[in-house]
């Protein structure tokens, strides 16, 4: 069976973008694929400037929202990257295989550094580190989005330099699992739903305030008064619609939408209602894991434990391989 490997930036508690464009896929894949293995890359968080204490809270924060949200510690390994040593290890070793300029060429990094003065050598080799996370476990598969696809290319091409190297088909070419969802947009329908654009609905936020989010959304910029036909299409509430409701109720707000018979607010109240009915569970499992707060430091534990049994394994052939193995005395020179 093929080996499941992902993982996501410690931004804190979860909000529906990241919850609907990897975690609730990474649920269903723990129930198809036993054994995967999903990663806090807490390393991946430390490539600009952060606030250690801020960061210490959102890694707890996301830890505890991922078992929250349906992550079983009994059906995969969950765990911290800064657990597992190695991932850095091979990093290293995957620098000296990889050409500078794919890395600059790398649209994120583009994209990054173009924002910032000083550019810190680790916002050039995230996609490096990335790699290692990847192989590190020899993964088959990786459940991304699209905005990753450039990055999980590069682990492709990064297998295969190392097998030819060394003359080993030993790493595996990862196979992108694009998620069911498609990349969320913000509540202000500009950009991809983060965080830091304060565009999210949290995954613990309550009843009263995922309407109070909701209700002043972005819909269809062209329908300005109740009585204008709307195009369902090009909204991103119905976009919602299409992952917190039933497929009856999508058919109709889409009737409605197009023919007027519903104002926005009357398809967002309905959105609302979906909402609560599902992420209500996840915020009543992490008040319960507030309370409990050892149960996520055991499945952290549990998780890394697998996660370094899986890498030294993986790190004591890489070295074999390399020559880096236990100095012996040699028994003949080479050539």
């Amino acid at each position: 069976m093929a080996r499941i490997f992902s993982g996501i930036q410690p931004s804190g508690e979860l909000h529906i973008g990241n919850y609907l464009g990897a975690v609730k896929n990474w649920v269903q894949l723990q129930e198809t694929h036993p054994g995967a293995l999903f990663c806090v890359v807490d390393y991946h968080a430390i490539t600009g400037a952060y606030d250690p204490a801020v960061l210490r809270a959102r890694r707890w924060g996301m830890a505890k929202s991922l078992l929250a949200a349906g992550i079983d510690p009994a059906k995969c390994a969950l765990f911290m990257q800064s657990d597992v040593p190695e991932h850095t290890e091979l990093s290293w070793i995957f620098t000296t295989l990889t050409p500078l300029g794919d890395l600059e060429r790398q649209t994120q990094f583009k994209d990054k550094s173009s924002k910032v003065e000083s550019i810190p050598a680790g916002l050039l080799m995230y996609p490096v580190l990335q790699s290692a996370d990847i192989l590190l476990y020899r993964a088959d598969s990786v459940p991304v989005g699209e905005d990753q696809i450039q990055h999980l290319e590069l682990a492709r091409d990064t297998a295969r330099k190392w097998n030819a190297k060394f003359g080993q088909e030993y790493f595996p070419e990862p196979k992108p699992l694009l998620t069911p969802t498609r990349r969320i947009m913000g509540l202000d329908g500009q950009s991809k739903m983060s965080k830091s654009l304060g565009n999210t609905i949290g995954l613990m936020e309550t009843d009263d305030e995922i309407w109070a989010k909701l209700r002043p959304a972005m819909t269809d910029p062209q329908r300005v008064r109740k009585t204008d036909v709307g195009r369902p299409e090009v909204c991103n509430i119905f976009q919602l619609h299409k992952a917190f409701s039933s497929a009856e109720t999508v058919a109709h707000v889409d009737a409605q939408c197009r023919t007027a018979g519903w104002g926005c607010m009357d398809c967002k109240k309905v959105l609302q209602e979906g909402m609560v009915q599902e992420l209500t569970p996840i915020r009543r499992r992490a008040e319960m894991l507030d309370t409990e707060p050892q149960r996520v430091l055991d499945a952290l534990a549990s998780g890394a434990e697998t996660a370094r049994g899986i890498a030294r394994e993986t790190m004591r052939e890489v070295r074999g391989y390399m020559g880096l193995d236990a100095v012996t005395i040699p028994t003949d020179s080479p050539a």
